[in-house]
């Protein structure tokens, strides 16, 4: 099956990363040709054999602006050209949009005969664009096809008629293997924080609805408590430019400035963007993912697969992950008090902490496979199909 993906940016996330896993696991079961602007995910691609063809990329945000909303516009209507002209080259039978941005580029028109995914990562604001936005995806693509059905029910609150499909992103689990992974190695490495009682991290963008502020704050409590206690923060303020919907830099700057105001310098660290992750995750004793909502929740799974005990967010995705006091805990977002005591109550029960690790593992093995991720999009694209007149 010849199919072409589409990516809006050339940074690499959550949504990249599952491409790429997905390239490598779907093997010969299709031709693959990736869309994308120049940068770090066609080296990645290059890296695995996949081929790419260059197209504007886009960082604009989906609300309305006098200046970034003309701009995106102009970008997204670019990139719509140059995504049709691949298309026709590649001579695509499926083309996967791999976010709602790039969604929005193929819903300016495609070849006839040829079916649309568009994958939906994201969970939009509440707004008459971000319904406008995701109505035009529906109206437009064979298939919607979301990362969790926490997504997919904000797509269907905007566009009843969307035809959708969830499927679970996938973890590298031979990448995320605690066998792979020299725990002692990885403290050392770490220095001071390696050394630390309870090691905790957060791995994600950083941006205000991630939650670093709470971990951070929870940080504090537990120092304040007199816990031997150290913070990771891996990871950095991605999208920057000023078209997007957050002001990542303003963030940063305000949590630096709190974690001096709260006198845990020295109990933060912050580790940027880092290609050992699955190192640094097994270096910890517990995983922290604190999002105000969380579409799916990539990093579970990858510390899962490491058998690192995980607590999460109770909005969104991760409820579909975990089973709450099984493979981790489900813990409401921006309460770090209620995060302090659940980092307290599996340090004080290290055997209920492993037991949680050893559940996540058994869980991602069982569900989160690249192998079961490519094998569920591949029937995908074949449903795709067969929504094309005859």
């Amino acid at each position: 099956m010849r199919v072409l993906y589409v990516n809006h940016t050339a940074e690499v996330s959550g949504g990249e990363r599952s491409l790429l896993t997905l390239l490598e696991a779907l093997g010969p079961r299709v031709s693959p040709l990736v869309a994308t602007p120049p940068g770090q995910l066609a080296r990645e691609l290059e890296r695995i054999g996949v081929p790419t063809v260059p197209i504007t990329g886009t960082a604009g945000s989906l609300r309305l602006h006098p200046l970034h909303t003309p701009v995106a516009l102009a970008q997204m209507s670019a990139a719509a050209v140059q995504v049709h002209r691949a298309a026709r080259a590649h001579r695509a039978q499926v083309i996967h949009a791999n976010s709602i941005r790039a969604g929005v580029v193929l819903a300016g028109g495609r070849p006839s005969r040829t079916a649309a995914v568009t994958h939906v990562r994201d969970c939009l604001p509440a707004g008459a664009v971000s319904s406008a936005t995701l109505r035009l995806i529906a109206r437009r693509s064979s298939v919607v096809l979301a990362n969790s059905h926490y997504t997919a029910r904000s797509v269907r609150a905007a566009a009843p008629g969307a035809r959708l499909e969830v499927v679970h992103n996938p973890v590298d689990v031979r990448r995320f293997d605690p066998e792979r992974v020299d725990r002692a190695r990885a403290r050392a490495a770490l220095g001071a924080a390696g050394r630390s009682g309870v090691l905790l991290g957060v791995v994600a963008q950083l941006s205000p609805w991630k939650g670093q502020d709470t971990a951070v704050e929870a940080t504090g409590l537990l120092a304040a408590a007199g816990a031997d206690v150290h913070l990771l923060l891996i990871g950095s303020a991605k999208f920057t430019a000023s078209a997007t919907r957050f002001d990542n830099e303003s963030y940063v700057a305000a949590l630096k400035s709190r974690i001096a105001e709260l006198g845990i310098g020295d109990r933060v660290s912050w580790l940027g963007e880092r290609e050992d992750i699955p190192e640094l995750m097994g270096a910890l004793d517990i995983l922290l993912l604190p999002s105000h909502e969380e579409p799916f929740g990539r990093a579970l799974i990858e510390a899962m697969s490491l058998g690192v005990p995980v607590l999460a967010t109770e909005v969104g995705g991760p409820g579909e992950i975990i089973r709450d006091g099984v493979q981790g805990r489900l813990l409401p977002p921006r309460d770090a008090r209620a995060w302090a005591d659940a980092v307290s109550e599996l340090a004080a029960h290290p055997e209920i902490a492993r037991e949680m690790g050893r559940a996540g593992r058994e869980r991602v093995a069982e569900a989160f496979t690249p192998e079961h991720h490519a094998a569920a999009v591949f029937s995908v694209y074949e449903r795709a199909l067969q929504t094309l007149p005859a």
